[in-house]
């Protein structure tokens, strides 16, 4: 493996990590200012399928911690959201408001192209439908693109959804009802999935709490929902009376500290990585705190965005993500029987599907 930017990681926990990815590529452009990082991390269910990160990250080993994380997380989602695609992810360093350029994006995607298949990209933090248009232009293996050029759209559409889901299989298993009615539910981040969050929860008939760094999207969800509650920032959501934390924001939400005030019963939310670290999910069973895998409910965006691999539809995609209910209250039970936390049970699931099915591509077709 080569390191175009020069970086060092012997030593590093990132680099201890690269020896379980199949490959990390580093690109850059200099003239287009492009610097970006695919990891896949497997390709044992096919083609690896994971979103484009762009991030102003304070440093380049930084972006690289981010992708292999990531792209660890993306394979164990689509092999439990039943798709036929393994896992991986991307990310470009710098600041999309400032940035993101054609020139940018075309040559993002023409190193996409070199993969020959191996990685499909798609929207993530900081990109969008319209970005992966452009992408499009030099690659082929780009889901996630707007409608007038037949793709899916935005997928927080079905994110939200799915996360709604697998909150009313974690409301059904601690207080014997699928509904969030009467519960009141704390959501961390406001933007892209975490407002479309609560529309689900209003309509269901939640209270509803929130905070988001960004005052705009704040004052977009009190405009369509006055009776929803602002508190200040994160920690002051998390100590709040609360029946359900969901973390709609960046990673590493639940840490030592959070977890120790949390009063919530269950947590369950869009964000990727919500456990800062190995350990937080036994933390978290101890004290009574039901955790619903992050990659498991978040799996509606990708579940939206692969269905146009075949021809979008998205009452077929709907439904499809509808099944979260159902594989989020099998996990529950598997922790249950298994005496492990949901977080254990879940990483058990998808490595049986990842074995059982991915080894099902070395029976020769005779061709």
């Amino acid at each position: 493996m080569t390191d175009v930017f020069g970086l060092s990681h012997k030593g590093t926990s990132p680099s201890s990590e690269q020896g379980t990815h199949e490959q990390v590529v580093f690109c850059a452009d200099e003239r287009s200012g492009l610097r970006a990082i695919i990891a896949i991390y497997s390709t044992a269910l096919g083609p690896s399928l994971g979103g484009t990160r762009f991030y102003p990250y304070d440093s380049e080993q930084e972006a690289l911690a981010d992708v292999l994380k990531l792209s660890r997380a993306m394979a164990y989602k689509n092999a439990l959201a039943g798709l036929d695609l393994g896992g991986g992810k991307a990310v470009i360093i710098g600041d999309p408001e400032r940035d993101k350029t054609e020139p940018l994006l075309r040559a993002y995607g023409r190193f996409v192209a070199s993969l020959g298949g191996r990685y499909i990209t798609a929207c993530d933090v900081g990109t969008y439908s319209e970005d992966m248009d452009v992408i499009a232009r030099e690659c082929p293996h780009v889901v996630g693109r707007t409608r007038a050029y037949g793709g899916a759209g935005d997928s927080s559409v079905l994110t939200a959804f799915g996360v709604f889901q697998g909150m009313r299989a974690a409301a059904q298993h601690v207080y014997g009802s699928p509904t969030l009615r009467g519960r009141r539910v704390g959501v961390e981040g406001v933007g892209k999935v975490g407002h479309r969050l609560v529309d689900h929860l209003i309509e269901d008939g939640a209270e509803v709490v929130i905070c988001d760094v960004s005052e705009r999207a704040v004052e977009r969800v009190r405009e369509r929902h006055p009776q929803v509650e602002v508190v200040a920032d994160r920690d002051a959501l998390v100590a709040a009376d609360i029946d359900v934390l969901a973390p709609c924001a960046l990673g590493g939400t639940l840490n030592d500290d959070t977890v120790a005030l949390l009063r919530a019963k269950i947590v369950c939310g869009a964000a990727n990585n919500q456990l800062a670290h190995a350990g937080v999910e036994k933390q978290l069973a101890e004290r009574g705190i039901l955790y619903a895998p992050d990659y498991v409910v978040n799996s509606g965006g990708v579940i939206q965005v692969a269905d146009e691999i075949g021809g979008f539809d998205m009452e077929r995609a709907r439904a499809k993500a509808a099944q979260i209910f159902n594989t989020t209250a099998k996990i529950f039970e598997m922790a249950e029987e298994e005496g492990v936390p949901p977080a254990v049970a879940a990483d058990r699931l998808a490595e049986r599907r990842m074995s059982e099915v991915g080894r099902i591509s070395t029976i020769w077709l005779g061709r």
